[in-house]
């Protein structure tokens, strides 16, 4: 499952899950906010793959997941609409995407391939990225209440398998080239 699956599938008590809370949040319908999600998810995971498979960032997000209370995004789909929410998304953009600048391009692309207003695509980025980590962390620690380092290397596995072939090994020593031949 990927992280566009994921937030696509989350309901969380709320009307129209997810896709709902942010339609009705924005004044979009559901189409509009599936289809900036499509354009989003993918850059979104590519930052994910990426900070993983540099030095010490599989450490890192691990880290986050265990530490954080992500799921709260998940679980109680209204939050979205705290602005703690759009802080902690902007937080998880940093790292996964970089800066501010790769954010403001990847909003830019997302509003003219879907004729959503760029604006409303800027402030649904980090709520997106928030729903994200809720949804790598809920999947990490379903059915227990600690998520242990197995559980979230088996979830961020599915994540990073780039290629769909059942192992995110080729994928991970992939960019690690990428990485190394720079």
């Amino acid at each position: 499952m990927n992280i566009l699956d994921t937030i696509l599938s989350m309901q969380g008590g709320s009307k129209g899950g997810a896709v709902g809370q942010l339609a009705s949040q924005f004044g979009l319908s559901e189409s509009q906010v599936t289809d900036v999600l499509g354009q989003l998810a993918p850059a979104l995971g590519r930052g994910l793959k990426e900070n993983t498979a540099s030095s010490g960032g599989l450490d890192a997000l691990t880290n986050a997941l265990s530490r954080g209370n992500h799921q709260q995004y998940v679980d109680n789909l209204e939050s979205l609409a705290d602005p703690q929410t759009t802080q902690e998304g902007n937080g998880i953009l940093g790292h996964l995407l970089g800066s501010k600048e790769v954010s403001r391009e990847l909003a830019s692309r997302a509003s003219s391939n879907t004729g959503v207003d760029g604006d409303i695509v800027k402030k649904l980025l980090p709520l997106v990225a928030s729903l994200a980590m809720g949804g790598l962390s809920k999947q990490a620690s379903a059915g227990n209440n600690q998520a242990s380092g197995n559980q979230l290397t088996d979830v961020l596995g599915s994540f990073l398998d780039a290629d769909g072939d059942g192992s995110a090994l080729d994928d991970l020593m992939g960019m690690a080239g990428k990485f190394l031949g720079r």
